[in-house]
């Protein structure tokens, strides 16, 4: 369980690097200024922790959020992937810059491989690459996103830095325990991406029940459930109370029963493609 108090706290990963528990995710939100007021609101509302991606195409306007924020650089934490196109050495090297001039940064907090892509069979070459930036200290941490067991043992078998994080999908419905066992084996922090199930569990009775019982809204609710199973969460929102509320998690605890309860929502209920089968370039 996590012991964290408050959206300021982080968790420690494998490399000593701190990771803030709670983040915001910014997956189809328009670049320009409606990304950049999401940006901003979550930082007034003490989140320091922002999860982009090239494919997303705002990271430009992330770094402009970040730059006009007035917030120290050493007290954020951002996040970027390699898009599955750019997969491969030389061309991750490449995305990574062009990543990195649209964020206008000098350093990245945490660089993703986005998909496994297992047909494709690139992403050893990528994670070389990933190491490489990792050993310049161009990044402070590597991890991957999307990668079950089988991927993270054929990546570990030759890799000289194993992945400090591993971003997936993970929700009351797709509770990913195999996956969340594996990676605390390896000592791999989980994240969930869509930790709200794309907004499709807001109205599930028995979380709806809970939350009601709490004085808390759903989403509260299962933000932290996952906390509670120390999963690193990163809600997207571009409405500035919903982002406000999302990080107001840490004055409750879930009570052991209430876990059970929605543990027992896990029907391997899966929202985004299925990692083994996604290939899309």
């Amino acid at each position: 369980m996590t012991t964290a108090a408050s959206i300021a706290d982080a968790v420690t990963l494998a490399n000593g690097v701190r990771m803030p528990w709670v983040g915001l995710g910014v997956w189809r939100v328009e670049d320009g200024d409606v990304v950049i007021n999401s940006v901003k609101a979550a930082l007034a509302a003490g989140y320091r922790s922002i999860d982009t991606a090239a494919i997303y195409r705002n990271e430009e306007g992330v770094g402009r959020a970040i730059a006009e924020s007035g917030i120290p650089r050493d007290e954020l934490f951002i996040t970027t992937k390699v898009w599955n196109a750019d997969q491969g050495y030389d061309s991750t090297l490449r995305a990574f810059e062009a990543s990195m001039e649209k964020l206008g940064l000098e350093t990245l907090d945490l660089y993703l491989i986005h998909w496994p892509m297992p047909k494709k069979g690139r992403f050893k070459e990528t994670w070389k690459a990933l190491e490489k930036l990792y050993k310049e200290k161009r990044v402070r941490a590597i991890g991957v996103s999307n990668f079950q067991p089988a991927h993270l043992d054929a990546l570990m078998a030759d890799a000289e830095v194993k992945p400090m994080v591993n971003q997936v999908e993970l929700h009351p419905r797709l509770a990913q325990r195999e996956l969340r066992e594996y990676c605390r084996r390896h000592g791999i922090q989980i994240e969930a991406w869509s930790p709200l199930g794309q907004g499709q569990l807001l109205e599930d009775p028995t979380l709806k029940e809970i939350a009601q019982k709490y004085g808390k809204t759903t989403a509260q609710v299962i933000l932290r459930w996952d906390l509670q199973n120390g999963v690193v969460v990163i809600p997207k929102s571009v409405n500035a109370d919903r982002i406000a509320s999302n990080a107001q998690l840490f004055d409750f605890e879930l009570s052991a029963e209430d876990m059970a309860r929605i543990d027992a929502l896990d029907c391997g209920g899966r929202i985004g493609p299925d990692p083994d089968v996604l290939e899309t370039e």
